[in-house]
């Protein structure tokens, strides 16, 4: 007697039909292998903001958030580069705050960026990224799903901006401001709680270190006044 079988259902025929998509779908290259990609794309030609933004994919301003801030991560000031792009942090950082999308003026997007200057930024942002994924992953994913830290994040942001907007030829004024952002950024892109809090500790950290010059500036001029003036 010849036994029947049952149909399959409509659930196990989907997995079925889905699991040759889902084999040959090719894995996400790493962040530093995008950058790494980024830099042969745009080798030997200048570019516009805008259309770097149009090649990350889906990375979008946290990208270039990062981006602006390993170029600024330096020991020095950077006369004149600190100014225009402490101004786009700000922006991208104030619509975050807000809660709104991110948005930059047409001006600043169309604005041309000399060869050199992208295949060397995004050459050392390919190899720092590499390392940074030695310890970047998704955890406490759940800080990044609340509004409340993500206007944080945007908050910090912005007044990272307006940080390294201060023309200081002191060493270290654009480094702190600088690596909020790369934290910040970093840990939004990787939905990184951990990354988060370095971020939030690091502002702290940036915050003392401007209030310590603040003092000893004021300090200063009064030393002065009392040279110049007398008691």
């Amino acid at each position: 007697m010849a036994t029947t079988h049952a149909p399959p259902s409509p659930a196990a025929l989907a997995l079925v039909m889905l699991e040759p998509i889902r084999a040959t779908l090719p894995p996400r290259p790493s962040f530093s292998q995008e950058l790494h990609d980024l830099a042969q794309q745009f080798a030997g030609r200048p570019a516009c903001l805008s259309g770097i933004l149009a090649a990350t994919e889906g990375r979008g301003f946290n990208l270039l958030l990062l981006l602006i801030g390993l170029l600024l991560l330096t020991a020095l000031p950077l006369p004149g580069f600190s100014t225009v792009f402490g101004f786009v942090v700000l922006l991208i950082g104030a619509r975050q705050a807000l809660g709104r999308k991110p948005w930059l003026p047409k001006r600043i997007l169309q604005r041309e960026l000399p060869a050199r200057l992208i295949a060397r930024v995004l050459g050392a942002a390919s190899r720092i990224v590499r390392w940074l994924e030695v310890l970047l992953r998704p955890r406490l994913d759940f800080l990044h799903e609340q509004l409340i830290c993500r206007r944080i994040a945007g908050t910090l942001i912005t007044l990272s901006g307006v940080l390294l907007l201060l023309p200081l030829p002191i060493p270290l004024t654009n480094t702190l401001p600088a690596l909020t952002v790369v934290l910040l950024a970093a840990g939004a892109m990787e939905r990184d709680g951990l990354f988060f809090l370095a971020g939030c500790a690091t502002f702290v950290l940036t915050l003392a270190f401007f209030g310590l010059l603040a003092f000893g500036g004021a300090h200063l001029l009064d030393d002065l006044g009392h040279t110049v003036f007398g008691s």
